[in-house]
């Protein structure tokens, strides 16, 4: 059949492809799976004929019909946050080179909406699924990994087909608050997360037991709620300087909440470090650039991701899987500075 005919064929099936190059439908499956053994000839003639036709071989019917669909779900928090987009970007470096593609689904750190995007990954079959924190309960992970194998970042939790990694979010925030101490600070303000979002009580449990270390008495009037987001950082300062209490430096739990610190201060006047000095958490790639470069804890977000599509692929194959996250690192940039007595 001449190759302008081939492409008017309205359905390019595996049988038409078999017919064509000689051989049986299950040997140019099996060619197709990277399975068969057979003839160079064989593979040739099949591998032509593919090409001649212009054939894409349908990859859910095949998955199916081993018993997978070659599909990763990712249930992460907010798609267009700069934290959890470093995490993806790990997750799809991961399986770049795999036959398994991701499938994101954000939960808006809303357990209904967690519980909804489960749902869906269940009804898409998905083989396994990596969850970026959320609210699910420990014993609703165990019961999801009763089906899938499951990978879940932010806790600490072991159970048959469930991996977890967690860093360190407690030693993170004291050797913050520690550096800002050594820089002479004691009236530090510190704007925490959500109240139950364990990140946020970790962080806000070092930054007391810094404080504690170092004998300094904790300021209840210097810690503040916000929400892990730009608005909340900048609402948090507001509130702050509006209470006319007295501080040197402040504490943002999230980068994020740092940025709109920065911007808040900015917008009074107040000079960051000369005035103010501050510090935040992750190490987002945009606290480099930012003016000035932002003192923070650097947090593994890629390398987490990373990691975890990695063990979901061992889990996923009936293989042993570990992970751990490698451990946080304070990045001093112009942010901070020592207090002027």
């Amino acid at each position: 059949m001449p190759a302008a005919a081939a492409l008017l064929e309205p359905n390019v099936t595996l049988e038409l492809i078999a017919r064509e190059a000689g051989v049986s439908p299950s040997t140019v499956s099996r060619i197709l799976n990277g399975t068969a053994k057979v003839s160079d000839d064989k593979r040739l003639a099949v591998e032509g004929t593919i090409a001649r036709f212009n054939f894409e071989p349908n990859l859910m019917a095949r998955s199916l019909a081993m018993g997978q669909t070659r599909t990763i779900g990712v249930l992460t928090q907010f798609i267009e946050s700069p934290f959890y987009g470093e995490a993806l970007r790990g997750v799809e470096d991961a399986l770049a080179d795999t036959p398994y593609s991701p499938l994101f689904v954000s939960g808006h750190w809303n357990l209904k909406t967690e519980e909804a995007r489960m749902r869906l990954l269940q009804a898409r079959r998905v083989d396994g699924v990596i969850i970026l924190t959320g609210r699910l309960s420990d014993q609703q992970l165990i019961k999801y990994a009763e089906r899938m194998p499951i990978v879940v970042t932010g806790r600490q939790l072991a159970a048959p087909r469930l991996l977890s990694v967690d860093v360190d979010d407690f030693e993170g925030a004291r050797s913050a608050t520690r550096h800002l101490l050594e820089l002479g600070h004691t009236r530090i303000a510190f704007i925490t997360g959500p109240h139950d979002h364990p990140d946020a009580i970790e962080r806000l449990r070092g930054y007391q037991q810094a404080l504690q270390d170092a004998g300094v008495a904790p300021a209840p009037e210097l810690v503040l709620q916000a929400d892990f987001m730009e608005g909340g950082g900048m609402q948090a300062i507001d509130q702050l300087l509006a209470s006319g209490a007295d501080f040197s430096a402040v504490f943002a739990a999230n980068d994020q909440m740092a940025y709109g610190a920065r911007l808040a201060l900015y917008r009074r006047n107040i000079r960051v470090p000369d005035d103010i000095s501050l510090i935040g958490f992750d190490d987002l790639p945009n606290s480099t650039y930012s003016m000035p470069p932002l003192t923070t804890v650097r947090q593994p977000v890629y390398d987490i991701g990373r990691l975890a599509a990695v063990a979901i692929l061992k889990l996923i194959a009936g293989e042993t899987a570990d992970i751990a996250a490698p451990p946080l690192e304070l990045v001093v940039r112009e942010s901070t500075r020592r207090l002027r007595r």
